[in-house]
């Protein structure tokens, strides 16, 4: 049988919070036996399910002088080189800072947005062995190694239990959404540092730091993931000045119009008829009439009106300008009332009047000479009026 004359342990990681000795059966502990313990590690002895002995830094000899429970255990005498079987834990006391934890998805009402959101929680802690016994009895176990990945793994289900309550009992107190929480991460860090000291310390480890980086939308989720893609769109509406409904109706509006026909005209009308009411008032502001008279009148739209609003992004500019300055777009006006409209449009959005015949040159026909409305050749009776035409 052979002894182990040295144990100690070189290669200590900081994620590496307890080591055990590797040994075997014909390989055994004697009272000539040196154990070497380094500054901020601890030795633990385990014999038949006892703890016989507990080291600190320095070298020492494992005999009957420093292990008295030898003699009840083995029956060893003083002196000579004895065996015993006995496994040695390395404990190591350093503090590491570089826990990465994370919650999994927990249901928040957002008082910003007034509905229920999908969030998740990250951050970073450090803790220390403060009691190796402690530690080693409850943790350990069968393991030979107990690292921070163990840790983690060992403790997700009560850690992230107690986080979430903690963070969702935070923000509902305070009256904090996500548009404000990245500025209260620190009180919310503080806020949790106490609870979960507590639960750290019935383990015989102290907390040494607890720091929330992050509590934002859990875009794992096809929630999250909505809702992101929401906020994206609103924050853009903002910038540039309109409104969901407004984007919305200047595209079936666009479509329309493009497409033309009778359905065309009538999709266009109705679809600027709600905007006039939910919209905002664009809709209304593009039906309002020329100043002056029509094309009979000598009427020219980029005279007359003062301002328009650009058909691509529905954004006011001067009637003067032949570009939209918010977005390059060609200003496109309707030679009867002067409205912006889309290239490739058959008929005007505020109008109607034929925009096709326009582009191919064809002219607009004929005007009432009571109303100035463009009449279709052909027409007998103006549509808006009633006067005959000569």
């Amino acid at each position: 049988m052979a002894f182990i004359d040295v144990v100690e342990w070189n290669d200590a990681a900081n994620d590496v919070f307890a080591w055990k000795f590797a040994q075997n059966k014909n390989n055994n502990l004697s009272t000539f036996t040196q154990l070497i313990v380094r500054e901020s590690q601890e030795a633990i002895l385990f014999s038949k399910g006892r703890i016989i002995g507990k080291f600190g830094p320095g070298k020492h000899t494992l005999n009957t002088e420093n292990l008295p429970l030898l003699r009840n255990l083995f029956g060893i005498p003083f002196g000579g080189k004895n065996p015993f079987t006995a496994e040695v834990w390395f404990v190591n006391k350093a503090a590491p800072l570089t826990i990465d934890w994370r919650t999994d998805t927990m249901r928040f009402h957002d008082p910003d947005y007034g509905a229920m959101v999908p969030l998740a929680a990250m951050g970073r802690y450090g803790l220390k062995v403060e009691e190796a016994e402690r530690f080693l009895v409850q943790l350990v176990g069968t393991l030979t190694a107990f690292t921070s990945r163990d840790l983690t793994g060992h403790f997700y289900g009560p850690l992230v239990a107690k986080t979430k309550s903690t963070v969702i009992s935070f923000m509902q107190a305070n009256g904090i959404g996500l548009q404000t929480i990245s500025a209260r991460l620190e009180d919310l860090s503080r806020f949790l540092h106490d609870p979960l000291k507590e639960f750290w310390e019935s383990y015989g480890m102290l907390l040494t730091g607890f720091y929330i980086t992050s509590v934002d939308l859990d875009t794992s989720t096809e929630d999250g993931k909505k809702i992101a893609a929401a906020m994206s769109d609103r924050s853009a509406q903002n910038i540039a000045g309109y409104t969901w409904q407004q984007q919305q109706g200047f595209k079936v509006a666009g479509d329309a119009l493009t497409r033309g026909g009778d359905m065309g005209i009538l999709g266009a009308a109705a679809m600027t008829g709600m905007l006039g009411s939910g919209g905002g008032g664009v809709g209304a502001a593009m039906m309002q009439p020329p100043q002056t008279g029509g094309p009979a009148d000598g009427y020219a739209p980029n005279q007359t009106r003062r301002e328009i609003f650009c058909a691509k992004c529905a954004k006011k500019y001067p009637a003067t300008n032949n570009f939209c300055p918010h977005c390059g777009n060609k200003y496109n006006p309707c030679p009867r009332c002067g409205s912006d409209n889309l290239e490739g449009s058959k008929r005007c959005v505020s109008c109607g009047s034929p925009l096709a015949q326009a582009a191919a040159g064809g002219g607009f026909g004929d005007a009432c000479s009571r109303c100035g409305a463009q009449v279709t050749p052909g027409t007998k009776f103006c549509p808006s009026c009633g006067q005959k035409m000569g």
